[in-house]
């Protein structure tokens, strides 16, 4: 149950930033789907007891998995997707008690918390980052062996 609860709050959190972020109204209902996704995994992944930064990677690596199908299938740009599907892991409040720690002049708990929140955005930076790295490469690995079996095809004929 609990589970479902997660799942359609963070859909709900994210269709709505949409309507915020004036995305195409077809692409609205996608949107939520990426956000929920991502945050559906991590949430298992800290149910797991992995840490937040492994956590965050792997729920912006499948943001990104998500943002790339959902845009070459409705011909959407992947900036619409990717952008409402990471601000569920966005560690706001992190960076909010970062600089509430720093103004109370508690350095050294604001110093850890802006570590954490650092981590955290580098491995979302990160997730997306690796997702378009490996997309791109096994693009061109298809296109590649694709034309090295055109070109086989055009060597069998030719003989």
């Amino acid at each position: 149950m609990e589970y479902l609860i997660q799942l359609f709050f963070s859909f709900l959190a994210t269709a709505s930033l949409c309507v915020i972020f004036n995305a195409p109204v077809k692409a609205i209902p996608y949107c939520g789907l990426v956000g929920a996704v991502g945050w559906m995994i991590y949430y298992i992944a800290l149910e797991s007891q992995l840490t937040e930064v492994i956590a965050s990677f792997l729920g912006a690596f499948v943001v990104a998995v998500c943002a790339q199908m959902y845009a070459r299938r409705l011909k959407t740009p992947m900036i619409v997707f990717i952008v409402s599907g990471i601000i569920p892991l966005v560690p706001g409040g992190l960076a909010y008690n970062t600089m509430r720690y720093f103004v109370e002049q508690n350095y050294m708990l604001g110093l850890e918390t802006g570590i954490r929140a650092f981590l955290i955005s580098g491995a979302i930076a990160m997730g997306i980052v690796f997702s378009e790295v490996i997309f791109q490469l096994s693009l061109k690995f298809m296109k590649k062996s694709l034309t090295s079996m055109q070109s086989f095809i055009r060597n069998k004929r030719r003989q």
